[in-house]
This record gives C-alpha cells, structure tokens and sequence, in this order.
C-alpha cells in the first residue's frame, strides 16, 4: 500500500550528520542562550541570505510579533487578508489594528494600486506578505512608504532563499521575517529570523527575545522568552548544507505539475515574475468550477480518497476568522476572498516521488468535464 502523501514533508539531514553536529553539545553543556551553534547559524544565514544581519527567534510568528514591537508602532498597519493567521495576530497582539488591502489576482500579493487608499493618519505601517514565494512589488511598496513615512515589515515566510534583480529577499523593507517551521523550505525543526539593517533594531530585537535583559545585570524592558536552542540551530545548520539541492529537487517536481497543467482551461497557475530566483515552496491551482467542471473541494474529496492531502492554503481569509467575528468587512477584498474559495495547494516536497506527482495529475485531469 502507498503511503500518505501529505502538503509537505520536513527535510532533514541523516541521522549521522545531525548527531555529528550536535555531539559537542554534550561536552558543553551548553543548550540554549545563544551558544555556538546559534552563533554560526545566525552568522551563516547572513551570508546565505546576502542580508546586513539577521537575529534568529524561536519560531517566525514570535520573530514577527516582535519586529512589530521593536518598531514602537501605534495606529493602524496596512496588510492583506491572504495569509497564514500568524500575520494579521502578530499585529493585532501588538494592540495594532490591522487595515485588509485586496490581493493582485495573479500574484496573490498584497495590491499596491490600491494601498494609498487605504492610508489614513493613523497609518504607522505596511505589513505585506510574499505569498507561494511570489514576490511583492518591493519598489512600489518601498515608495509609498516613504511618501507617507511609514515602516515596512515584510513577511517573507514563503520566500526563503529567494533573491529579486540579484538581491537578497530580506534585503526589502525596514526588516523582514523568515519561518523555518518544519513545514517549509528550509527548517530549523522550529524557529525564525528577522532580517535588518537597523542596528538599534537589532539591539532592541536582541533584547525583545530574552525577557529585555540588556546584560548580566540590566533589563531595560519587558520581553519575551523568543530565543532558538541549540538543538534548533544544529539542525539549521545541517540543512543549509543541503539547501540548493532542496530547492533544486522541488522545482523538478513544481516542473513537472506545470507541464501538466499549463494550457488547461479552469486552472490558474502560478505565473513567473521577472528578475525573481524561486525557491519552489509551493504549487497553488485556483480552479474555477464554471470552466473546469469540478470544484476546488470536489478535487479536494477525489485526492483524499486515494490518501492524498492537498490543502486549501490559504481559506478562509484571516479578516473572516471566527476571532473577528463582524470586526471586518471580507467584501472590501474580493478578490482576495474570490481565490481563497478556489484555491489548493499540492504536495510539494523535495523527495516526492515522480510517480506519485503523476498519480496526483492524473486524479485532478480525471475531475475534468
């Protein structure tokens, strides 16, 4: 019997290469605190990514929550709808109120042609989300920010490694934020990063994850316990070795469902964006029903059958969760709740089999009428 084909599945290393990495840890005894291992991973990570500096975190929404709150923000922060919860709780536990922008229907990114509408005096900041590792419009973006003055946190959790025009993802904005959730491309197992090229933001961030203590003897403010542990950032370490080749095997398997969808009416495909080196995270079909003959959960039922779990990422949209019940007004992204009805994300993995990327094909041509 096949086995489950799941969304995704964790890279890791082999089991000798991580306890090779880890066996020092036991001489040490050295776990957590910033030791060794967090030192080179955050070091290595800065090379990897082409960033200024980058402060890893415990897991990226604790790396987005206090970005927030190491930018002392007050009023409003502009974002979209379209995204994991993660984004729009991270402003709202900042006591932030979040504003929903509609998404762009072919990237699913936050739409800048209607940003500056929504920019009132208020408005302390853009929160923009790269979505399926689509990029925003960073330069768009960028100058609406500094027409208004206000700061920019990208939430890059899908676009690990990536790099636009040659430059690093994390290099936009005033900072942005990495997941490296077991789920995603790259994985500490838990954990996250802010990328930034503030030093006194990086000195509050420092200070944000470890309950504000500035040194032995001093706590300068109220933080958190947001800091990555050793065992963490020695797996992190392990998969940056093998990352290329990750992302390499990803993108043959994001090849091949491409060349057995393209062309085919009722199913958009993730378009290409110029200057954008991809990392392959995910493969979303949108599918509309009226020209393809089934629905996105009528696909959804005929995979499960055979054991196979695509999944509706990203539905509902964060302004229509139950938390908010009647706070936000879904109409006012209609497009961003258009897609979230439609959309399904295929299993995508670097050792996902290519028979079984054909068998997952051939159920959803099967749904055709």
């Amino acid at each position: 019997m096949a086995e489950s084909i799941l969304v995704t599945r964790p890279s890791i290393p082999s089991l000798d290469e991580y306890i090779d990495e880890i066996r020092d840890l036991w001489e040490t005894r050295w776990l957590t605190n910033m030791g060794a291992k967090h030192q080179a991973l955050e070091s290595q990570l800065a090379d990897y990514l082409g960033t200024e500096n980058v402060v890893l975190f415990v897991n990226g929404h604790m790396a987005l929550e206090l970005a927030l709150q190491a930018m002392n923000l007050n009023g409003e922060v502009i974002t979209t709808p379209y995204t994991f919860a993660s984004t729009t709780h991270a402003i709202v536990r900042n006591g932030l109120t979040p504003v929903f922008c509609d998404i762009d229907p072919m990237t699913f990114t936050i739409d800048p042609a209607k940003i500056e509408r929504l920019i009132t005096d208020r408005t302390c900041a853009i929160l923009p989300v790269h979505v399926y590792g689509n990029i925003c419009d960073v330069e768009e973006i960028a100058r609406i920010a500094r027409k208004y003055d206000l700061k920019v946190i990208y939430d890059a959790a899908h676009a690990f490694g990536e790099t636009y025009n040659g430059k690093g993802i994390g290099c936009f904005g005033d900072a942005s934020m990495f997941s490296f959730h077991s789920t995603k491309v790259y994985n500490t197992i838990e954990g996250g990063c802010v990328c930034h090229n503030n030093a006194a933001l990086g000195e509050a961030l420092q200070d944000l994850k470890n309950f504000g203590i500035h040194g032995y003897e001093e706590v300068y403010g109220v933080g958190a316990n947001a800091k990555m542990n050793e065992f963490c950032a020695a797996m992190g370490l392990c998969n940056l070795r093998h990352i290329d080749e990750e992302i390499h095997q990803r993108g043959l398997r994001f090849e091949r469902y491409y060349e057995r969808f393209e062309g085919i009416e009722g199913l958009q495909l993730k378009q290409p964006q110029p200057g954008v080196k991809y990392n392959y995270s995910y493969f979303p079909l949108v599918i509309e029903e009226s020209l393809y003959g089934s629905s996105r959960n009528e696909i959804q039922d005929v995979l499960a059958l055979h054991d196979i779990n695509a999944r509706k990422y990203f539905y509902p949209i964060t302004s229509a969760f139950d938390c908010f019940h009647r706070r936000f007004d879904v109409l006012k992204t209609p497009v961003a709740l258009h897609v979230s009805k439609r959309v399904l994300t295929l299993p995508l993995y670097a050792d996902l089999p290519m028979d079984r990327v054909d068998q997952i094909c051939d159920l959803i041509l099967s749904c055709r009428k």
